[in-house]
């Protein structure tokens, strides 16, 4: 089965490495590794579509190589996809991120679209997301993090994927706790409930100023079946996830809105 890792740490990141190796040490897996040059956090689905991407081969030191990008993790999937390391990956794996993508956050994560670049090329896909040993239950860094679990756990996972398949259109998102897990949990996506301000934190000598308005820990909606509660109570969350955002149930009520009159009157006022 051939195999691309790729990530939104960059290639550097210890949490690439291990899963890296992990994967190493399952038979059958033809490994690539095409990854972001340096940090590319939060960029959700961002592409590089104005200029092109440069590409580095990067030497393990183990007798294997990577390849390293200045673009986005997406960047990273399509280049594996259009041929850059040979034939066209059969599995995407992203991360291991260094900190969670649950709930909410999985809307600005890097690590997800990678893998959801998968699926959407056809490709079955794992994003896979670490919470630091003191158990933030936010997106932001930890101060260290223990890969010694989630790297073999997503490799096998990997392995099993590779058997087993998934349904089309689906990608796993996996997020492991901070600690040892107690047990394995298949939930939905958790409710985050945000918490930043706008703070001015400088202005110059031109009346230019900067805000933040990120930056604050966020809190969650504490429901069971959810991948926050689970993480929280020390279980991997694993969440299938797929592309469409059609919200199906909803046509009725837009429907409702009666659209056909508003756009006769638009067009009337074009006319007159």
């Amino acid at each position: 089965m051939r195999v691309l890792l790729t990530n939104d740490d960059g290639i550097g990141a210890p949490g690439l490495q291990a899963m890296r190796k992990a994967l190493l040490e399952i038979d059958g897996i033809e490994l690539s590794v095409v990854a972001p040059d340096g940090n590319r956090s939060a960029m959700a689905r961002s592409i590089t579509t104005r200029r092109p991407l440069w590409v580095e081969e990067v030497d393990f030191n183990d007798g294997t190589i990577g390849h390293a990008t200045d673009g986005t993790p997406v960047d990273c999937v399509r280049l594996a996809d259009l041929g850059l390391v040979g034939e066209r990956p059969e599995l995407i794996v992203s991360g291991i991120n260094h900190g969670s993508n649950l709930g909410d956050d999985v809307t600005y994560s890097g690590t997800v679209a990678a893998a959801l670049e998968g699926i959407v090329l056809g490709i079955p896909a794992i994003a896979v997301s670490q919470q630091s040993t003191e158990g933030e239950m936010d997106f932001r860094y930890g101060r260290e993090f223990d890969f010694s679990v989630s790297a073999p756990l997503a490799a096998a996972l990997a392995a099993i994927v590779g058997v087993d398949g998934l349904p089309d259109g689906t990608l796993l998102n996996v997020n492991c706790p901070g600690r040892d897990p107690t047990g394995v949990d298949v939930a939905r996506l958790g409710k985050r409930l945000y918490d930043d301000e706008l703070k001015q934190v400088e202005e110059d000598q031109y009346g230019r100023k900067r805000y933040r308005i990120y930056g604050y820990s966020p809190g969650f909606e504490d429901e069971n079946g959810t991948d926050l509660s689970a993480v929280a109570r020390g279980r991997v969350a694993i969440t299938p996830i797929h592309f469409d955002l059609t919200h199906h149930t909803g046509f009725d009520g837009v429907r409702e809105l009666r659209l056909e009159n508003a756009l006769e009157q638009v067009l009337e006022s074009v006319r007159a």
